[in-house]
């Protein structure tokens, strides 16, 4: 068996200039403008070696690097294996390895066993040994670098990882739509989107598709200059980098696409250009949160179709039950063998107000599972007021508890003991599918 060679570059960023040229001459200007500015992910890297600690944290200044939350600390695979036990993985996991493969795999078995459902993995090893690389390739790990590695080549690496064309997009979209208006839909949006990025520590994106009546700005108290009807105003050159100045960054892992509010043009779009921009938006983030409106025109209803989660928010009442069946049978039909949609019943428990109990209103739906927020004008009306979200008041821990639960419900992760899954069935094979 024929051994592939292991790149040449080397270059472990000690300030050395000529290093630093010699790499860039190896890569080729050809090579770097085909390196693309990695999207907003999560990266933690676990380094045996000084030396690749050193290159880790030299990518990490890289400005292709810019929106990457990235971490690097000294320790292998057991390191990480320990520290994952009792937290949430990031998207991607970079690890060095300087075990035998024998050890290598029953290492990464453990691992397997702590990892959140689309965590990807990437082995720097020190092994040169091709029918090593397949088995690992095949069993889930998402690449193998042969070491020594330099910082241009490990940023083409996990640039090409997430950016190559035959790579899944990156970012799971979310739609949040109401049975009717006023229903809180928006509001139930913006706190599962924050408890995401805060809660979850996951990079999210809250898209606010109600360009005339929308709300994002005023309930995270933002007033961008630029909103998503300049992205509809330059539709034919929008691009990433076009999208990315669109967007305000609300905290460290939320960013906002905010709509204007104001009545200047009807909403009557076309639905390709929204086809695009969810295209963009999913290549930019693990999370897309799409808030829209309560209109039914074609664009809206393929945003909806197409969305790899639905949330539904319904009030406790007749009007909403017939709605929310209208919605069930069209997504059965439209969306067979995706995941039902998620039931949140809002607003339950209002003072002098005839209303379904929710328990009834979910078994008319023929639903078992569903989410009950109880009626609190009070908390609601001062973070509305505030622009802040229910978890920041901290004055109603149950309310803001059941927006986590939704979250971590679509994101699939959890504070609970996580279960158990062995390498070899295949090796992370729930670890190969991106967020």
């Amino acid at each position: 068996m024929s051994e592939q060679r292991a790149p040449e570059s080397g270059f472990e960023l000690d300030n050395d200039l000529a290093a630093f040229e010699q790499e860039f001459a190896s890569a080729g200007v050809e090579e770097l403008a085909e390196i693309r500015p990695l999207p907003r992910v999560s990266i933690h890297a676990f380094c045996d070696t000084p030396q690749i600690l050193e290159t880790v944290e030299a990518v990490a200044a890289d400005r292709r690097m810019a929106r990457v939350h990235l971490k690097a600390v000294m320790g292998g695979i057991r390191s990480a294996t320990e520290f994952f036990s009792e937290a949430a993985t990031p998207n991607l996991i970079l690890l060095e390895a300087n075990q035998s493969y024998d050890q290598l795999v029953d290492d990464l078995d453990k691992l397997a066993e702590v990892c959140d459902i689309g965590t990807k993995v990437v082995l720097i090893g020190h092994i040169n040994d091709v029918q090593m690389y397949r088995d690992l390739v095949r069993r889930g790990v998402s690449e193998y670098i042969v070491a020594p590695v330099g910082q241009i080549e490990l940023i083409k690496s996990l640039s090409d990882l997430f950016g190559s064309p035959e790579a899944e997009p990156l970012g799971k979209s979310v739609a949040f739509i109401g049975a009717k208006g006023g229903v809180g839909s928006s509001t139930l949006a913006h706190n599962v989107g924050w408890s995401i990025s805060s809660k979850f520590q996951q990079d999210v994106i809250i898209s606010d598709f109600d360009v005339a009546f929308g709300t994002t700005g005023l309930d995270f108290n933002e007033d961008p200059p630029q909103t998503i009807a300049d992205a509809i105003k330059a539709a034919d050159r929008l691009d990433d980098q076009f999208l990315e100045r669109l967007l305000t960054k609300c905290s460290e892992r939320l960013s906002l696409l905010t709509a204007p509010a104001v009545l200047d043009n009807t909403c009557d779009y076309d639905g390709e250009f929204f086809g695009h921009m969810m295209e963009l938006l999913q290549n930019s983030a693990p999370y897309i949160v799409m808030d829209l409106p309560h209109v039914w025109t074609e664009w809206n209803r393929q945003l909806l179709l197409n969305a790899d989660e639905i949330v539904i928010t319904a009030a406790p009442d007749l009007a909403n039950l017939r709605n929310v069946k209208n919605l069930l049978d069209l997504l059965g039909q439209e969306r067979r063998g995706d995941r039902p949609p998620h039931l949140v019943i809002n607003q339950t428990g209002m003072q002098k107000r005839p209303e379904i109990k929710a328990k009834e209103f979910a078994t008319a739906l023929e639903l078992t599972n569903y989410v009950e927020i109880p009626f609190d004008a009070a908390t609601f009306g001062m973070a509305a007021n505030n622009g802040q979200m229910i978890s920041e008041l901290g004055s109603n821990a149950k309310t803001a508890d059941i927006f986590d639960t939704i979250a971590g419900d679509i994101t699939g992760r959890s504070d609970a003991p996580k279960a158990s899954k062995s390498l070899l069935a295949p090796l992370l094979g729930k670890l190969k599918k991106s967020k």
